[in-house]
């Protein structure tokens, strides 16, 4: 599976399997919900500042894997096999957040 990071595309293996992930709009309402966000600069300013916990990764990861396209639920991620292990999904996580909040070109 080929993913595209312009269009704030990321891969991760789960399970054994490649999923596409991408925080659409509707997938950041959701987890700004799960989270308990009130805002969008809140949810970022909790990972910009480090506070955040495994439990807030595996919120990213299901919000980035529904937005490709995935209709797991975030309990189901608990059991999965994330290839790379909780460091992998710590990068997956910070890249997926990273895309949505960047401009394409400005790296």
């Amino acid at each position: 599976m080929s993913v595209n990071p312009f269009a704030g595309e990321v891969a991760l293996q789960l399970d054994g399997q490649e999923h596409r992930c991408k925080l659409t709009l509707g997938a950041l309402a959701e987890l700004e919900t799960a989270l308990k966000a009130d805002t969008l600069i809140a949810l970022i300013s909790r990972f910009e500042s480090e506070a955040f916990s495994a439990a807030d990764i595996f919120q990213v990861i299901h919000a980035g894997l529904r937005g490709g396209g995935w209709r797991g639920r975030v309990e189901d991620l608990i059991t999965a096999d994330i290839g790379g292990g909780p460091v992998e999904a710590a990068r997956v996580a910070a890249q997926l957040l990273h895309l949505a909040f960047t401009a394409p070109g400005s790296d």
